[in-house]
C-alpha cells in the first residue's frame, strides 16, 4: 500500500471465485495484475483510467478514485457503520485520541459488509 500500512482485506465468496478465474489468466504471477510489459511490475496506476476513457467516461463522470467514493456512499446508505467503512476503505482516523487508542481492525463487520456489498453487486449485474 501506498501508506505503507498493513491493511488486511477480508475475501468473500465472490472474490474468491473471481481471484480463481484470474489466476486462469495470470498464473502464478507474483502480481494479480501485472504490468502489460514487464509481469515482475504491478500494473500502473494509470491502466485502470486509461480503461474507463476508452469505454467513453470523461473525468467528469468517472475517476478510479470515484469507486471508492461510490462504495462509501453506498454502504452508508445500506446503513452500515461508518467505523467499519472507514477501516474498509483504509482511511486514518482523523480525530488523534481515537486515534491513539482505537486499532480495532471491525474485520467480522467488515466480512459481512463485504459480502452484502458483493451480493449488492452481483444483484446489479443481473446475477
Amino acid at each position: 500500500m501506498k501508506m505503507k500500512r498493513v491493511h488486511i482485506v477480508p475475501l468473500v465468496r465472490q472474490t474468491i471465485e473471481l481471484l480463481k478465474e484470474l489466476q486462469e489468466v495470470t498464473g502464478s504471477n507474483k502480481y494479480l495484475f501485472p504490468s502489460q510489459r514487464m509481469d515482475v511490475r504491478p500494473m500502473s496506476e494509470n491502466t485502470v483510467r486509461v480503461a474507463l476513457r476508452s469505454m467513453g467516461y470523461s473525468n467528469d463522470e468517472m475517476t478510479v478514485h470515484g469507486f471508492r467514493g461510490m462504495a462509501s456512499t453506498r454502504l452508508n446508505e445500506m446503513g452500515w457503520p461508518p467505523d467499519v467503512i472507514e477501516r474498509q476503505l483504509v482511511h486514518v482516523e482523523q480525530n488523534s485520541v481515537r486515534a491513539a487508542y482505537n486499532y480495532t481492525e471491525y474485520l467480522a463487520e467488515r466480512r459481512k459488509m463485504m459480502t452484502a456489498w458483493a451480493d449488492y453487486l452481483e444483484e446489479l449485474a443481473g446475477k
